[in-house]
């Protein structure tokens, strides 16, 4: 009787555990893991190359107007890190449950070399944050959702320009009035010589 009361008892209390109890929770922590692998290998140590152990072969970011490939997701981190040698992605806030993990992110790095968006380098510094969720499975990353607001990034870079701009808009005047007055000057010593 004692017997039963306890696997009575027991099985009732079950209902009660978490359901990432056991494997689970290993399960959760080697995605988050793989997530954080993101930041700290490909992009704040410029390693590449561990895209192919941390993302499926038939990855997909569902970005939000299209999906978007493996090959076409690699080649824009490349240029965020070709762009941005300097970039570091610190993880602010991350939360797992079951196959997915969701990351709150900040992007800091110095746009000093070509790739932004076919900019030439301007040596603005950039800040942004956003949130990206993987779901992950057997330790590779298959599916991607990111959000942030790229457009900030960009105003940075364009806020920074319109003063290189402006200052090339004031030479090319400059140059053009100083032709003016060349060509004034010529066609006047051309009068005055006849």
């Amino acid at each position: 009787m004692i017997f039963r009361s306890a696997i009575a008892f027991l099985t009732g209390f079950a209902c009660f555990l978490p359901a990432t109890a056991g494997g689970d929770v290993a399960t959760t922590e080697k995605n988050k893991a793989v997530a954080r692998r993101v930041f700290d290998e490909i992009f704040n140590q410029k390693r590449l190359a561990a895209a192919n152990e941390i993302y499926a072969p038939d990855f997909v970011n569902h970005g939000l107007t299209r999906q978007i490939s493996l090959a076409e997701d690699q080649a824009w981190a490349r240029s965020e890190v070709t762009a941005f040698p300097d970039v570091k992605i610190n993880v602010e806030s991350m939360v797992a449950e079951g196959d997915f993990v969701t990351v709150l992110w900040t992007f800091r790095g110095t746009h000093s070399a070509w790739g932004y968006a076919g900019l030439p380098p301007t040596g603005t510094r950039i800040t942004m944050r956003g949130i990206t969720m993987w779901r992950i499975v057997n330790g590779k990353i298959r599916d991607e959702w990111s959000a942030f607001n790229e457009m900030n990034g960009y105003m940075q870079v364009f806020s920074h320009l319109q003063w290189l701009l402006l200052g090339a808009f004031i030479a090319a005047v400059f140059v053009v009035w100083q032709s003016g007055r060349w060509f004034e000057r010529r066609r006047l010593r051309r009068l005055s010589a006849t």
